[in-house]
């Protein structure tokens, strides 16, 4: 494992590469956390470890505002999410063993896994969104995000919740993200694994995103959580399965 920073327009990203045992060149994928994530969380461990054990490095990155890496929670916003994407996806277009770049991402790192993939599909072999987020944007243009509801129309200067709290320009930048732009236009294989008893995110979400997509998967973790507490070996297995299968047919 290396553990380094990577330069997102003068924000230190927190990063880990890591690879399987002897990988010489070879495929990688990006792995972001969640919204108040951050990298050493079990689900996205497990993730890293299945990529590892399919013969995928992994590049895990903390966004703004998120673990290691600068900047405040608070003034986070997908604005700086997907710039801070953007670099990274530079960087690892740098490394000389990469042979095809994948993007993987939980919730609202699944969020920008979407919209990231769409800005950029010709850089990904796969996406796969791990219970995304995506009702966000459209959530903050009805008036609420993650339960917290606001007036959208006259969005308060602070956004607050029991364990969080957002400056109001998170609600605005959000509300300017329309993500079924970004699914039409990407055209390769998306896996999507999403906990059937998700109460953070609506499994209807994941199923609705796979009809949109051109060439998707939904792999339902039955009665698991958002962040796969209760089958965590069942989601590691279907990343681990997917790398497995997709490597072998593309060779």
């Amino acid at each position: 494992m290396k553990e380094f920073y990577i330069n997102s327009d003068g924000t230190r990203l927190h990063a880990k590469l890591d690879r399987p045992d002897g990988a010489k060149k070879g495929p990688l994928c990006i792995l972001i956390h969640g919204f108040t994530g951050h990298m050493e969380e079990e689900h996205i461990k497990a993730a890293q470890k299945a990529m590892n054990d399919a013969g995928v490095s992994v590049l895990r990155v903390e966004m703004y505002g998120h673990g290691g890496s600068d900047g405040v929670f608070s003034e986070h916003t997908l604005y700086k999410w997907v710039t801070n994407a953007l670099s990274i996806v530079r960087y690892a277009k740098t490394l000389d063993f990469v042979t095809d770049l994948y993007l993987c991402g939980h919730s609202q790192g699944g969020l920008l896994t979407m919209l990231v993939g769409g800005m950029c599909p010709d850089n990904f072999t796969a996406l796969l969104p791990l219970s995304p987020a995506w009702m966000i944007p459209e959530g903050t243009r009805e008036g609420n995000l993650l339960g917290v509801s606001f007036d959208p129309d006259h969005i308060p200067e602070k956004i607050e919740c029991e364990s969080w709290e957002l400056s109001g320009d998170y609600v605005r930048v959000a509300q300017t993200i329309h993500v079924e732009d970004e699914i039409k236009r990407y055209e390769g294989p998306v896996l999507i694994i999403h906990g059937d008893a998700d109460e953070t995110v609506p499994f209807a979400l994941a199923e609705k995103a796979v009809k949109l997509y051109k060439n998707a998967k939904l792999v339902p973790i039955h009665g698991d959580d958002h962040c796969f507490t209760k089958h965590l070996n069942e989601m590691a297995d279907a990343v681990k399965s997917f790398f497995i299968n997709f490597i072998n047919f593309i060779k």
